[in-house]
């Protein structure tokens, strides 16, 4: 049996224009494709050609050199610089006198000097009640004087004694009774002239006087106070003498001798030159440390208990030197710039020693190294520079001062 398809062929005749609807399909998906084609290619193009047009845009800024600084240079200079051990220690009074009294129980009625007062050796700083002392003396002295009669009067009887043995009108033990009386008067007035000296220094004990010339350090006596024997009443810094306690490691003790000269740096920037008087003969076993003892003149801005640095001059040697500015503190080194034949500077590493007011001694640099001058931490290594004179430099540094002031409102 055959199948039957004339059901179909009815669907095709009643459809007209059937067979052309794939065809169509297929166009119409040939056309989106081409369209998406074309429009991701021409972004893909764009994108390609801007990203050319950035890149040669970067090309074109490394390329560009980069702007030179004006620069000056200096080259090391040779000198004899002296070589010094430094030092740290404390000013101190060379020696300190303790002004006190041996007399005791007695009130304070006048205090003359205050800290910081000059004074003279023999100079009345404090006065103690007198009073008592001044009538014990003259009690003594009267004593003193009726001794001396009854020693006068006792020496002359005697003497009546003696010339009279030979005649027999005294017997021997009256005689001895004139002469025993003679010696008891004599000692009698001795031990009053003693007491009257021990009077006279208890008196003079009630002024309380300067042993020394200098300054006062330190007072502790007021007026009304009742003091005792031994009582410290001022400290004074004999003969206005301070001196440098420097501790100096013992590896470098024996370098140093008495006579040396040193300069002593004080905590408010002040310095004063002072001479090595002694060296201490041991070592802190501490530390390691030794101390030596250097003499300084009088100067306002040296005070005794402050702080001070310094340094010993043990000789002189030669070295190169360039201008601190031209010395560049990075990460815990110090490096200089020399500057090439080809205008470009070289960042090197240096070492470093003295240093002599604005100038340093500088370690592994050829003598006749061109180094940048001034205006080093503004540099980095390979920078192109153009080398001028310091006057050209200075000049444009003030001419840039100058603008920015006459800018600002």
């Amino acid at each position: 049996m055959q199948p039957n398809h004339q059901p179909h062929e009815e669907a095709r005749q009643a459809s007209p224009g059937w067979p052309l609807k794939p065809l169509a399909w297929a166009l119409a998906v040939a056309l989106l494709g081409s369209w998406l084609w074309t429009r991701d290619g021409a972004t893909l193009g764009t994108n390609a050609a801007q990203a050319a047009d950035e890149k040669a845009a970067k090309d074109t800024k490394e390329a560009k050199p980069k702007a030179a600084l004006t620069v000056s240079v200096t080259q090391p200079q040779p000198a004899e610089w002296p070589r010094t051990i430094p030092a740290n220690g404390s000013v101190a009074a060379w020696q300190e006198a303790i002004v006190g009294t041996e007399a005791g129980g007695l009130r304070l009625t006048e205090v003359r000097v205050n800290v910081g007062d000059i004074v003279r050796r023999g100079q009345l700083l404090a006065q103690l009640q007198s009073e008592t002392m001044s009538a014990d003396l003259a009690a003594t002295k009267a004593s003193l004087a009726e001794a001396e009669a009854q020693r006068v009067e006792a020496h002359a009887n005697a003497e009546r004694a003696r010339l009279l043995q030979t005649t027999g009108a005294l017997s021997a033990q009256q005689i001895q009774q004139y002469q025993t009386a003679e010696q008891t008067a004599k000692a009698r007035a001795d031990a009053l002239k003693a007491r009257l000296t021990a009077d006279q220094v208890r008196l003079t004990q009630t002024r309380i006087v300067a042993p020394d010339d200098g300054v006062i350090s330190a007072r502790v006596a007021t007026v009304g106070a009742v003091v005792q024997p031994g009582q410290e009443l001022f400290r004074l810094i004999r003969q206005q003498r301070l001196e440098w306690r420097a501790e100096v490691p013992a590896a470098d003790l024996g370098k140093l001798k008495p006579g040396m000269a040193a300069t002593v740096t004080t905590a408010g920037g002040g310095s004063v030159r002072g001479k090595l008087r002694m060296v201490a003969p041991t070592v802190d076993a501490g530390t390691r440390n030794g101390l030596v003892y250097v003499d300084l003149p009088r100067n306002d801005a040296v005070k005794a208990g402050m702080f001070a640095t310094g340094q010993f001059e043990v000789g002189a040697a030669q070295a190169l030197t360039l201008p601190q500015t031209a010395v560049l503190q990075r990460d815990g080194f110090s490096y200089v710039f020399r500057v090439g034949s080809d205008a470009k500077v070289l960042q090197t590493k240096v070492g470093i020693g003295r240093r002599l007011k604005d100038r340093v001694e500088v370690q592994g640099l050829a003598a006749d190294a061109r180094v940048v001058a001034s205006g080093v931490g503004f540099l980095s290594d390979g920078d192109s520079v153009r080398v001028v004179d310091a006057a050209q430099v200075n000049a444009a540094v003030n001419a840039s001062a100058g603008n920015a002031g006459s800018k600002t409102p």
